[in-house]
């Protein structure tokens, strides 16, 4: 089910992907999602939000075991964030339908939409619209690269944007919710194990700061009589790494826009997303807050430390496991499980090995062996909490 999956919308000049949330590749994906279905005879539904739901069996008769992940990527991004956790889910119901496997509960599995925010800076967009944890005005409002609004897109797409928002017909089909998922760092190779279980999310947050100078001309512009915002902006750069490595935390700028972006004249306008993570919020906080005094800076997105059930993840381990249970790790990455389980479903999360702990890059990947190990750990959990 991979291959299939990753000729869409990849760019051959570098091998990632950009598959932002409602363009072509993603119709082209959400087609790919409905023929597995139909191919296993499931139940396909699309709720309010834009998110896919197939299930075996009835959720309106009994909450279902939810599994699955999201199809969609970081801008150059790689081929198992999110395609591996669906595929997963996919095979999974497989190998309990070829072992005669009755589930007692409805088995779903679900493609949230817009994970990865690529496209209008907020992460976990269709979790976060199903579970009220955003405004269906703010949402609607946020802009593309284009000057495109998320209300436009959809309605293009033969949406209807004004019925997004919290979804409780749909939370309640959802009793359980597992997502599998590529790990994002390395520590399964260190303990020498292709499984792992999620403990916690970190808490984390996008800023977007704005520095306004004034547009000029590169050649006959004295350095004296210049206002250049690229300077501030530098600035603000170095002082969120010092004060990460300060703090313990991590900070990135990966996201930079300059205006009006000739390469011969000094720019009027910089504007920067900052992305601020860490295992103690007042650290995070702190850190922003002191690159924050005197900028203009504009919280985008923030999503607290999520700390999984611990009944349902210590199961979890035991039964991924095998003979040991599963090594369970926090993650700095967030995730749709994170916003389910914030919302109150009982939620949590597999990990499957990354040889190299490359993550949002074409250079991600997971060994075969791995992947199937996650299956087999996935299917063992489905039929596990399905009893």
């Amino acid at each position: 089910m991979l291959e299939p999956l990753a000729r869409i919308g990849r760019d051959p000049a570098t091998g990632g992907y950009v598959r932002d949330a409602w363009s072509e590749a993603d119709m082209e994906l959400r087609e790919w999602f409905a023929g597995e279905a139909a191919r296993r005879g499931l139940d396909l539904r699309e709720d309010r939000n834009g998110n896919l739901w197939a299930w075996w069996g009835d959720p309106a008769a009994r909450p279902g075991v939810v599994t699955g992940s999201h199809l969609d990527s970081v801008r150059q991004g790689g081929a198992y964030d999110g395609p591996l956790g669906v595929v997963s889910a996919f095979a999974a119901l497989d190998r309990l339908k070829n072992r005669g496997v009755t589930p007692a509960r409805p088995v779903g599995v679900v493609c949230f939409t817009d994970e990865e925010g690529a496209r209008f800076g907020v992460p976990c967009m269709g979790s976060r619209l199903l579970t009220g944890a955003i405004k269906p005005d703010r949402a609607l409002a946020l802009t593309d690269d284009d000057g495109d609004t998320l209300a436009d897109v959809m309605a293009r797409a033969g949406r209807k944007p004004y019925a997004i928002g919290r979804d409780d017909e749909t939370l309640a089909t959802v009793g359980t919710f597992v997502e599998l998922h590529v790990e994002q760092g390395r520590a399964l190779v260190d303990q020498e194990r292709p499984v792992g279980v999620a403990s916690a999310i970190w808490p984390h947050g996008r800023w977007r700061i704005d520095f306004r100078g004034r547009a000029d001309h590169a050649g006959t512009t004295r350095l004296a009589d210049r206002d250049d915002p690229m300077l501030p902006f530098a600035r603000m750069v170095l002082a969120a790494r010092a004060g990460a490595e300060r703090r313990g935390v991590v900070a990135t700028v990966g996201k930079v826009h300059v205006s009006p972006g000739n390469a011969n004249a000094i720019p009027g306008r910089v504007s920067a997303w900052l992305d601020a993570r860490g295992a103690d919020e007042r650290d995070v906080r702190q850190l922003v807050a002191e690159l924050a005094e005197g900028m203009d800076v504009k919280e985008e997105s923030w999503t607290p430390v999520v700390d999984f059930d611990a009944a349902l993840r210590d199961r979890l381990a035991r039964v991924a496991g095998g003979d040991t249970p599963a090594p369970i790790l926090p993650t700095g990455a967030g995730h749709d499980a994170g916003i389910m389980a914030a919302a109150g479903v009982p939620a949590g999360m597999l990990f499957v090995r990354n040889p190299t702990g490359v993550s949002h890059s074409p250079d991600e990947h997971a060994e075969q062996a791995d992947c199937e190990a996650g299956v087999v750990a996935l299917a063992h959990v489905l039929e596990d909490l399905c009893r």
